[in-house]
């Protein structure tokens, strides 16, 4: 069964920096466009970066250049890097990926406070 695990969240500082991990179990990663989407409080789930399977990547406007995306299939694992985080921030990642329907993961809390 295919599933996605996301890990890595937590509380940090305005400025710092946190890593997401997604690994996929159930299928090999490698042929898959896997993105990564975040829901803050009372907001809509909004697609931030994903990374196709030929490693092209697309990031949304308010996260470009603070937020790489990368992928390590022999891992299994794709990783958001997020660096220079704002308050704005705050919110549950996920990760995601469609095969003959959509896949979520679980989703990590990231939290960014002073």
């Amino acid at each position: 069964q295919l599933q996605l695990v996301e890990s890595g969240g937590g509380l940090v500082q305005p400025g710092g920096s946190l890593r997401l991990s997604c690994v996929a179990s159930g299928f090999t990663l490698d042929y898959y466009t896997i993105g990564w989407f975040r829901q803050a409080p009372g907001k809509e789930r909004e697609g931030i970066s994903c990374i196709s399977s030929s490693g092209g990547t697309l990031y949304a406007e308010a996260v470009k250049g603070r937020f790489t995306i990368s992928r390590d299939n022999a891992k299994n694992t794709v990783y958001l890097q997020m660096d220079s985080l704002k308050l704005e921030d705050t919110a549950v990642y996920y990760c995601w990926t469609f095969s003959t329907s959509a896949y979520w993961g679980q989703g990590t809390q990231v939290t960014v406070s002073s």
